[in-house]
C-alpha cells in the first residue's frame, strides 16, 4: 500500500488517536523500551557469537511487543490491519523506534494521559 508522505508520516498522522487509553500508554511508556532493548542487546549478542542470549533477547523484545498489542486492544481506534510481512516489519520498527519516542518526546503521550487529546501534532 503507498502510504502518503511515507511510512513515517502516515503512522504519525494516526497515532494520537490510536493511543488514548491510559492502560495502553501506560504499557507502551514501559514496553517501548523493553521492545528497543531487546532487539538492540539481541543485535550485540549476534555480534559476539551469543546465539543463545540473543534468542532470550529477542524473545524478550517479543514479549514486550505481546503487552503493547494486548493495550492496543483497549483502544476505542484499532490500528489499521497489517498487510502482508513487509508491512508488519516496517510498521512494528518504525513505531518502536520512531514514532511512539517522537509521541513521548512531543508531548502526545502527557497529553493523552492527562485525557487532552489533539489530533494535531
Amino acid at each position: 500500500m503507498a502510504r502518503p508522505g511515507g511510512l513515517i508520516a502516515w503512522q504519525w498522522a494516526t497515532y494520537d488517536r490510536n493511543h488514548r487509553d491510559r492502560l495502553n500508554l501506560v504499557l507502551h511508556f514501559v514496553a517501548v523500551p523493553a521492545f528497543i532493548a531487546g532487539v538492540l542487546s539481541s543485535v550485540r549478542f549476534l555480534t559476539l557469537g551469543l546465539f543463545v542470549q540473543a534468542a532470550v533477547m529477542l524473545g524478550f523484545a517479543a514479549v514486550a511487543f505481546i503487552v503493547q498489542g494486548l493495550g492496543h486492544k483497549r483502544e476505542a481506534e484499532a490500528p489499521i490491519p497489517f498487510e502482508g510481512p513487509l508491512d508488519v516489519i516496517g510498521r512494528i520498527f518504525v513505531e518502536q523506534f520512531i514514532t511512539f519516542p517522537r509521541f513521548v518526546f512531543t508531548g502526545g503521550w502527557a497529553r493523552n494521559l492527562a485525557g487532552q487529546h489533539t489530533d494535531q501534532h
